[in-house]
């Protein structure tokens, strides 16, 4: 009978080790805007317009009554097909047609409109210029799809840039989610926990042209059930061949 009864206890060790293993995923682990104790906590801070970089491209519209100086810039915006861009070289300069080499690395685009309007209004009077990206992209790859997506408006959030690739999948790891920025002081990569609510307005909440959005597969994912009808069906499965094994013991 002790045999027996120490039989049973192992077994019984070894079914709840068994469901120990065995994990759902939850609200805590997978849920957004979270203000838990546990959750950490970031910085606020103000959106910081985007300043121009090497290799970025650059389409351009002038607007003038002057035909000569109109038909050298066609307009391609929102054209993809006779989209015309203009990089922005090692040197920082940029080279349109009609004009010297200009400087705009390390400008925003409002700031560099102004400084190649100026440059043309020693031509023609009544020009106005318009620049635009057209590496205006961030890429996600890992577990929340894959794939470079456009920046369609200045401010777009995290939560917006991920809703284009798809969303996080339920194995991925909120808790760890990346991204690599360029910056002036090199490449930067921060991380942080996508379920905390402080994310908002914080130095993660925006997503910025060329950034890299990385999330990892979540470790639990070997282990995990994604959903309570599969966690009852492994822990049914558990308690018959519990039973079995039992019966067979005896």
């Amino acid at each position: 009978a002790k045999i027996k009864e120490m039989k049973l206890k192992h077994l019984v060790y070894c079914f709840f080790v068994g469901l120990l293993l065995v994990s759902c995923y939850t609200k805590k682990n997978v849920g957004l805007l979270q203000e838990r104790k546990k959750m950490p906590t970031y910085e606020q801070g103000s959106y910081q317009l985007y300043k121009l970089r090497v290799n970025d491209e650059l389409m351009i519209r002038v607007i003038t009554t002057d035909k000569v100086l109109s038909d050298l810039f066609p307009s391609s915006f929102g054209s993809s097909a006779n989209q015309v861009s203009y990089r922005v070289f090692e040197d920082g300069m940029v080279e349109f047609p009609f004009l010297e080499p200009v400087k705009l690395e390390g400008l925003t685009l409002e700031e560099a409109e102004q400084l190649v309007t100026e440059k043309m209004r020693s031509f023609v009077s009544d020009i106005q210029v318009r620049l635009a990206l057209s590496t205006n992209t961030f890429c996600v790859i890992g577990a929340a799809g894959r794939g470079y997506f456009p920046i369609y408006k200045e401010r777009l959030t995290i939560f917006q840039a991920l809703a284009l690739s798809g969303g996080i999948s339920e194995g991925g790891d909120y808790s760890k989610v990346k991204i690599i920025r360029e910056t002036d002081e090199g490449t930067k990569i921060i991380s942080f926990d996508i379920r905390s609510k402080s994310v908002i307005d914080s130095e993660f909440y925006y997503v910025y042209p060329n950034d890299i959005i990385y999330v990892d597969v979540s470790k639990k994912k070997f282990w995990a059930i994604n959903s309570y009808a599969g966690f009852l069906g492994v822990i049914t499965s558990s308690i018959t061949l519990l039973l079995t094994v039992w019966n067979l013991a005896k």
